[in-house]
Protein backbone atom coordinates (compact mmCIF):
# COMPACT_ATOMS: atom_id res chain seq x y z
CA UNK A 1 0.00 0.00 0.00
CA UNK A 2 1.07 3.65 -1.13
CA UNK A 3 0.53 6.63 1.21
CA UNK A 4 -0.92 9.48 -0.98
CA UNK A 5 1.05 12.67 -0.30
CA UNK A 6 -0.26 15.69 -0.28
CA UNK A 7 1.04 18.17 -3.58
CA UNK A 8 -1.97 21.04 -2.84
CA UNK A 9 -3.60 22.86 -0.02
CA UNK A 10 -5.50 26.01 0.37
CA UNK A 11 -8.03 27.84 2.08
CA UNK A 12 -11.64 28.51 0.85
CA UNK A 13 -12.04 31.91 -0.34
CA UNK A 14 -14.91 34.21 0.61
CA UNK A 15 -17.05 34.73 -2.55
CA UNK A 16 -20.81 36.31 -3.28
CA UNK A 17 -22.96 34.30 -6.04
CA UNK A 18 -26.65 34.32 -7.14
CA UNK A 19 -28.63 37.31 -6.03
CA UNK A 20 -26.10 38.07 -3.31
CA UNK A 21 -25.30 34.53 -1.41
CA UNK A 22 -22.20 35.20 1.09
CA UNK A 23 -20.25 31.67 0.25
CA UNK A 24 -16.64 30.18 0.21
CA UNK A 25 -14.80 29.42 -2.94
CA UNK A 26 -13.23 25.86 -2.17
CA UNK A 27 -11.86 25.51 -5.56
CA UNK A 28 -13.15 26.22 -9.19
CA UNK A 29 -13.19 28.69 -12.20
CA UNK A 30 -9.69 27.80 -13.32
CA UNK A 31 -6.44 25.02 -14.25
CA UNK A 32 -9.36 22.32 -13.45
CA UNK A 33 -6.81 18.92 -14.26
CA UNK A 34 -5.64 19.43 -10.57
CA UNK A 35 -9.04 17.68 -9.18
CA UNK A 36 -10.43 16.41 -12.73
CA UNK A 37 -12.80 15.58 -13.01
CA UNK A 38 -14.74 17.86 -10.63
CA UNK A 39 -14.57 21.85 -11.80
CA UNK A 40 -15.59 23.64 -8.71
CA UNK A 41 -17.12 23.50 -5.65
CA UNK A 42 -18.68 25.89 -2.95
CA UNK A 43 -18.82 26.04 0.75
CA UNK A 44 -22.50 28.08 1.65
CA UNK A 45 -22.18 27.58 4.92
CA UNK A 46 -23.58 30.69 7.02
CA UNK A 47 -25.84 31.42 9.70
CA UNK A 48 -26.79 34.88 8.73
CA UNK A 49 -30.29 34.60 6.71
CA UNK A 50 -29.79 38.20 5.35
CA UNK A 51 -26.53 36.97 3.49
CA UNK A 52 -28.58 33.75 1.60
CA UNK A 53 -31.95 34.13 1.70
CA UNK A 54 -31.95 36.08 -1.70
CA UNK A 55 -30.98 32.77 -2.97
CA UNK A 56 -29.80 31.75 -6.55
CA UNK A 57 -32.71 32.26 -8.64
CA UNK A 58 -33.50 31.07 -12.49
CA UNK A 59 -30.05 30.41 -14.38
CA UNK A 60 -29.08 28.30 -16.96
CA UNK A 61 -26.44 24.56 -16.67
CA UNK A 62 -25.33 22.46 -19.74
CA UNK A 63 -22.37 19.73 -19.84
CA UNK A 64 -21.87 19.32 -15.70
CA UNK A 65 -23.34 17.70 -13.17
CA UNK A 66 -23.96 19.22 -9.51
CA UNK A 67 -24.10 18.02 -6.00
CA UNK A 68 -25.64 19.91 -3.28
CA UNK A 69 -25.48 18.43 0.10
CA UNK A 70 -27.31 19.89 2.97
CA UNK A 71 -25.91 19.54 6.44
CA UNK A 72 -28.30 22.43 7.90
CA UNK A 73 -31.12 24.21 6.94
CA UNK A 74 -33.46 23.77 3.54
CA UNK A 75 -32.67 23.99 -0.23
CA UNK A 76 -36.34 24.69 -2.32
CA UNK A 77 -35.64 23.70 -6.33
CA UNK A 78 -37.55 23.89 -9.07
CA UNK A 79 -36.52 23.99 -13.00
CA UNK A 80 -37.99 24.54 -16.86
CA UNK A 81 -38.85 20.60 -17.06
CA UNK A 82 -41.66 21.00 -13.77
CA UNK A 83 -39.53 19.55 -10.99
CA UNK A 84 -40.00 20.83 -7.51
CA UNK A 85 -37.93 19.66 -4.18
CA UNK A 86 -36.90 20.67 -0.91
CA UNK A 87 -34.19 19.42 0.42
CA UNK A 88 -33.51 19.07 4.22
CA UNK A 89 -30.68 18.90 6.35
CA UNK A 90 -28.50 15.27 5.42
CA UNK A 91 -29.96 15.26 2.01
CA UNK A 92 -28.40 14.66 -1.29
CA UNK A 93 -29.50 16.23 -4.97
CA UNK A 94 -27.34 14.97 -7.50
CA UNK A 95 -28.11 17.06 -11.04
CA UNK A 96 -26.98 16.04 -14.62
CA UNK A 97 -27.80 19.16 -16.45
CA UNK A 98 -26.71 17.68 -19.50
CA UNK A 99 -27.80 19.11 -22.58
CA UNK A 100 -29.64 22.12 -20.86
CA UNK A 101 -31.57 23.29 -18.16
CA UNK A 102 -32.91 26.11 -16.41
CA UNK A 103 -33.56 26.15 -12.60
CA UNK A 104 -33.57 27.85 -9.19
CA UNK A 105 -32.07 26.85 -5.90
CA UNK A 106 -33.96 28.96 -2.70
CA UNK A 107 -32.01 28.80 0.46
CA UNK A 108 -34.20 28.93 3.76
CA UNK A 109 -32.35 28.60 7.59
CA UNK A 110 -32.98 26.36 10.28
CA UNK A 111 -34.56 27.37 13.45
CA UNK A 112 -31.19 28.84 14.50
CA UNK A 113 -30.73 30.88 11.10
CA UNK A 114 -28.11 28.49 9.91
CA UNK A 115 -28.22 27.53 6.48
CA UNK A 116 -25.29 24.98 5.75
CA UNK A 117 -24.02 22.75 2.99
CA UNK A 118 -22.13 22.39 -0.23
CA UNK A 119 -22.41 22.61 -3.44
CA UNK A 120 -19.63 20.18 -6.41
CA UNK A 121 -19.77 20.45 -10.12
CA UNK A 122 -18.75 17.51 -12.01
CA UNK A 123 -18.04 17.74 -15.54
CA UNK A 124 -19.47 15.30 -18.05
CA UNK A 125 -17.43 13.79 -21.22
CA UNK A 126 -18.12 15.12 -24.66
CA UNK A 127 -19.91 12.02 -25.40
CA UNK A 128 -22.82 13.10 -22.20
CA UNK A 129 -22.85 16.66 -22.25
CA UNK A 130 -25.80 16.94 -24.75
CA UNK A 131 -27.57 13.77 -22.86
CA UNK A 132 -30.63 14.18 -21.22
CA UNK A 133 -31.19 16.29 -17.91
CA UNK A 134 -31.76 14.43 -14.90
CA UNK A 135 -32.08 14.31 -11.11
CA UNK A 136 -31.33 11.90 -7.88
CA UNK A 137 -32.65 13.63 -5.21
CA UNK A 138 -31.61 11.23 -1.98
CA UNK A 139 -33.11 12.04 2.02
CA UNK A 140 -30.57 11.34 4.70
CA UNK A 141 -32.00 8.41 5.83
CA UNK A 142 -31.40 6.64 2.73
CA UNK A 143 -27.85 7.37 3.16
CA UNK A 144 -25.30 4.33 4.66
CA UNK A 145 -23.29 5.04 7.21
CA UNK A 146 -20.36 2.71 8.39
CA UNK A 147 -19.03 2.97 11.88
CA UNK A 148 -15.06 1.37 12.28
CA UNK A 149 -14.02 -0.24 15.24
CA UNK A 150 -12.00 3.04 16.46
CA UNK A 151 -15.45 5.37 16.07
CA UNK A 152 -14.14 6.28 12.33
CA UNK A 153 -17.89 7.25 10.68
CA UNK A 154 -18.23 7.33 7.03
CA UNK A 155 -21.63 8.33 5.19
CA UNK A 156 -21.25 7.28 1.85
CA UNK A 157 -23.02 8.87 -0.41
CA UNK A 158 -21.67 7.74 -4.15
CA UNK A 159 -19.61 4.85 -4.75
CA UNK A 160 -18.46 1.80 -2.77
CA UNK A 161 -16.63 1.68 0.48
CA UNK A 162 -16.27 -0.40 3.15
CA UNK A 163 -18.50 -2.67 1.61
CA UNK A 164 -21.40 -0.44 1.56
CA UNK A 165 -22.81 1.17 -1.97
CA UNK A 166 -23.70 4.52 -1.60
CA UNK A 167 -27.56 5.40 -3.21
CA UNK A 168 -26.37 7.94 -5.94
CA UNK A 169 -25.40 5.78 -9.09
CA UNK A 170 -25.00 6.02 -12.88
CA UNK A 171 -22.52 8.94 -12.76
CA UNK A 172 -20.01 9.82 -15.70
CA UNK A 173 -16.58 9.82 -13.53
CA UNK A 174 -17.82 7.16 -11.08
CA UNK A 175 -17.24 9.32 -8.11
CA UNK A 176 -16.51 8.67 -4.77
CA UNK A 177 -18.09 11.24 -2.37
CA UNK A 178 -18.10 10.52 1.53
CA UNK A 179 -18.51 12.23 4.71
CA UNK A 180 -15.72 11.22 7.30
CA UNK A 181 -15.72 11.89 10.69
CA UNK A 182 -12.47 10.92 12.74
CA UNK A 183 -12.71 11.07 16.71
CA UNK A 184 -9.98 13.02 18.74
CA UNK A 185 -6.72 11.75 18.33
CA UNK A 186 -7.21 8.86 16.22
CA UNK A 187 -5.23 7.91 13.04
CA UNK A 188 -7.24 6.50 10.14
CA UNK A 189 -6.06 4.98 6.39
CA UNK A 190 -8.51 5.12 4.03
CA UNK A 191 -8.30 3.68 0.64
CA UNK A 192 -8.62 5.55 -2.53
CA UNK A 193 -8.23 3.86 -5.95
CA UNK A 194 -4.87 4.83 -7.82
CA UNK A 195 -6.25 6.16 -10.74
CA UNK A 196 -8.56 8.83 -9.51
CA UNK A 197 -8.07 12.62 -8.56
CA UNK A 198 -8.65 12.56 -4.69
CA UNK A 199 -9.32 15.57 -2.23
CA UNK A 200 -10.24 16.49 1.14
CA UNK A 201 -12.17 19.14 2.35
CA UNK A 202 -11.90 20.01 6.16
CA UNK A 203 -15.25 21.27 7.82
CA UNK A 204 -15.12 20.65 11.40
CA UNK A 205 -11.90 19.98 13.81
CA UNK A 206 -8.91 19.42 12.14
CA UNK A 207 -5.83 17.18 12.01
CA UNK A 208 -3.00 16.43 9.49
CA UNK A 209 -3.33 14.46 6.63
CA UNK A 210 0.41 12.75 6.00
CA UNK A 211 2.48 10.43 4.07
CA UNK A 212 4.14 7.53 5.62
CA UNK A 213 6.80 9.61 7.09
CA UNK A 214 5.91 13.13 8.09
CA UNK A 215 2.69 15.00 9.10
CA UNK A 216 1.51 17.66 7.16
CA UNK A 217 -0.37 21.31 7.70
CA UNK A 218 -1.18 24.29 6.88
CA UNK A 219 1.57 27.33 7.20
CA UNK A 220 -0.25 29.64 8.87
CA UNK A 221 1.34 32.84 10.78
CA UNK A 222 0.48 32.72 14.61
CA UNK A 223 1.48 35.22 17.79
CA UNK A 224 3.37 32.99 20.29
CA UNK A 225 4.21 34.87 23.50
CA UNK A 226 3.82 37.91 21.50
CA UNK A 227 6.35 36.87 18.73
CA UNK A 228 4.58 36.37 15.61
CA UNK A 229 6.11 32.73 14.10
CA UNK A 230 5.41 31.15 10.85
CA UNK A 231 4.91 27.28 11.88
CA UNK A 232 3.09 24.32 10.48
CA UNK A 233 0.02 24.22 12.09
CA UNK A 234 -2.92 21.32 12.04
CA UNK A 235 -5.55 21.85 8.50
CA UNK A 236 -8.63 23.07 9.82
CA UNK A 237 -11.72 24.49 8.69
CA UNK A 238 -12.35 25.23 5.18
CA UNK A 239 -9.03 23.63 3.68
CA UNK A 240 -8.95 21.94 1.00
CA UNK A 241 -6.51 19.01 1.01
CA UNK A 242 -5.50 17.42 -2.66
CA UNK A 243 -3.20 14.40 -2.60
CA UNK A 244 -0.80 13.25 -4.70
CA UNK A 245 -0.63 9.76 -6.62
CA UNK A 246 -1.14 6.12 -4.32
CA UNK A 247 -3.94 3.90 -3.03
CA UNK A 248 -4.08 5.12 0.40
CA UNK A 249 -5.22 8.40 2.41
CA UNK A 250 -3.77 8.58 6.08
CA UNK A 251 -5.55 11.27 8.90
CA UNK A 252 -4.45 12.07 12.01
CA UNK A 253 -7.47 13.65 13.88
CA UNK A 254 -6.73 16.66 16.50
CA UNK A 255 -8.17 17.13 20.26
CA UNK A 256 -11.43 17.73 19.09
CA UNK A 257 -11.46 15.27 16.29
CA UNK A 258 -11.96 15.71 12.41
CA UNK A 259 -14.44 15.78 9.57
CA UNK A 260 -14.33 16.18 6.36
CA UNK A 261 -15.41 15.48 2.90
CA UNK A 262 -13.60 12.75 0.66
CA UNK A 263 -14.28 12.91 -3.01
CA UNK A 264 -12.68 11.18 -5.89
CA UNK A 265 -13.28 10.71 -9.35
CA UNK A 266 -11.60 9.39 -12.72
CA UNK A 267 -10.53 12.27 -14.75
CA UNK A 268 -11.89 12.74 -18.19
CA UNK A 269 -8.80 14.57 -19.68
CA UNK A 270 -10.42 16.75 -21.73
CA UNK A 271 -10.39 20.17 -23.03
CA UNK A 272 -12.38 22.35 -20.60
CA UNK A 273 -14.18 25.54 -21.90
CA UNK A 274 -16.48 27.83 -19.07
CA UNK A 275 -19.10 30.07 -19.12
CA UNK A 276 -19.94 30.31 -15.80
CA UNK A 277 -22.27 27.41 -15.27
CA UNK A 278 -22.04 25.87 -18.96
CA UNK A 279 -18.94 23.64 -19.49
CA UNK A 280 -18.61 22.51 -22.86
CA UNK A 281 -15.50 21.22 -25.25
CA UNK A 282 -14.85 23.85 -27.04
CA UNK A 283 -15.47 28.14 -27.55
CA UNK A 284 -17.65 27.41 -30.11
CA UNK A 285 -19.87 24.98 -28.35
CA UNK A 286 -19.96 28.19 -25.45
CA UNK A 287 -21.35 30.21 -28.07
CA UNK A 288 -24.00 28.00 -29.26
CA UNK A 289 -25.29 27.56 -26.23
CA UNK A 290 -25.65 31.38 -25.79
CA UNK A 291 -27.16 31.69 -29.38
CA UNK A 292 -29.34 28.98 -28.01
CA UNK A 293 -30.45 30.92 -25.04
CA UNK A 294 -31.15 33.87 -27.16
CA UNK A 295 -33.49 32.49 -29.07
CA UNK A 296 -35.16 29.99 -26.81
CA UNK A 297 -33.72 27.03 -27.88
CA UNK A 298 -31.53 26.13 -25.10
CA UNK A 299 -33.76 23.70 -23.53
CA UNK A 300 -34.26 20.04 -25.76
CA UNK A 301 -37.35 18.98 -27.02
CA UNK A 302 -37.94 15.77 -25.34
CA UNK A 303 -35.46 15.84 -22.66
Amino acid sequence: MSIRPVKHESMAVPTMEGAGVKLHRVFGFGEPSMTDPFLMMDDFRNDNPAEYLRGFPWHPHRGIETITYVLAGTVEHGDSLGNRGLLGAGDIQWMTAGSGIMHQEMPKGDFAGRMHGFQLWANLPSSLKMTAPRYQDIKSTDIPVVVDDDGTAVRIICGNFWGKAGPVDGIAAEPIYLDVSVPPGKTKRLPVDTYRNAFAYIFAGSGTFRDASKPFGVRVEKEVNGEELNIRDMSGNRTLVVFDTGDEITVQAGEKGIRFLLVSGKPIQEPVAWHGPIVMNSHEEIRQAMRELQNGTFIKAGH
